[in-house]
């Protein structure tokens, strides 16, 4: 693997690989007494959050600290960052405390890629603005290998507000690599114009694709990015790109339903889709610390993985 991981296309499919499988491994501590493996002991990792988060900022605290890392927490709000301090600034005082990792959420999409240039330690992706947001996509792929098993060839439809959302772009971009067919579904208004650049193909027509997806995943519409009307109503939205149960009761058998969180219930997925077996959305969250300790430790440097070796306490 690379020294970073900015984007799912840093990624080859021998890396992806190494990744998920390095992550199925890694899992197998997660039911027992003592979670936490030595293998990062001594490394330091900085959570650096611009952007509030819930789900990603304690899942990567998590997989650190499984991993047995020091981990330092740092959020914009109530920081130095607050008062003018730059990035490259912030940057320089983490390189000073030597920080060996960097995971940072920045509302700039490229502000991985600069802070990359400034640190000597790796830098992880947590979501910058609407670029990119590869761990997701890591541990959605986990995900779907779990419940599906091989991804090449299976059908993946990703559905909603495609412009916004960086979660999007990742999984096309890594499901593409593990050789899975992708197609996006949303409103001609959230898509992003280079859309035919993407290797998916793209759909208006929500419940003509349902029928053929092995995955459908839902995405939230963010309307705290939107500074214009991209749809008439919410309610017109959730009609005609909202999975309801009829919808999901069109799916193949197999087919099952995600969403990256946090979701707007009633808007794109109903709650009784939500709730059901098909959701993986709280298989999700959980995968999510094994995928993090898998990147965490492939890049920086633990030795093999000492999954039969607890931390003494």
């Amino acid at each position: 693997m690379n020294r970073h991981l900015i984007s799912a296309a840093d990624l080859s499919r021998d890396d992806a690989l190494l990744v998920l499988d390095t992550a199925e491994e890694l899992a197998q501590i997660a039911g027992r007494a003592v979670k936490k493996l030595p293998t990062l002991r001594g490394r330091t990792v900085v959570n650096l959050f611009f952007e509030d988060s819930t789900r990603t900022r304690i899942s990567f605290e998590a997989a650190a600290k499984r991993l047995s890392a020091d981990v330092i927490n740092f959020s914009a709000k109530g920081s130095s960052v607050s008062k003018g301090e730059s990035l490259k600034d912030t940057a320089l005082t983490l390189e000073a405390m030597g920080a060996d990792g960097v995971v940072i959420r920045h509302g700039a999409s490229g502000a991985p890629h600069r802070l990359a240039g400034w640190v000597q330690g790796s830098v992880v992706n947590a979501g910058d603005g609407t670029h990119e947001h590869p761990t997701q996509a890591l541990l959605d792929a986990f995900t779907m290998r779990k419940r599906l098993g091989d991804l090449e060839g299976r059908r993946v439809t990703i559905v909603g507000d495609v412009l916004h959302s960086r979660v999007a772009r990742s999984n096309v971009l890594l499901l593409d690599t593990l050789g899975a067919d992708v197609t996006v579904v949303a409103p001609p208004t959230l898509l992003p114009v280079a859309i035919g650049t993407w290797p998916c193909s793209v759909s208006y027509d929500l419940d003509g694709v349902l029928p053929k997806s092995d995955v459908i995943m839902m995405l939230r519409v963010q309307q705290e990015r939107m500074n214009a009307a991209y749809f008439p109503t919410v309610r017109e939205y959730s009609r005609r790109y909202g999975l309801d149960a009829e919808r999901m009761a069109a799916l193949p058998d197999h087919a099952i339903v995600m969403h990256p969180g946090p979701m707007n219930r009633g808007v794109e997925i109903a709650a009784e889709v939500a709730d059901s077996v098909r959701s993986t959305i709280v298989e999700q969250v959980a995968n999510g610390v094994s995928a993090r300790m898998a990147v965490l430790y492939l890049l920086l440097g633990g030795s093999e993985p000492a999954i039969g070796q607890e931390v003494p306490q």
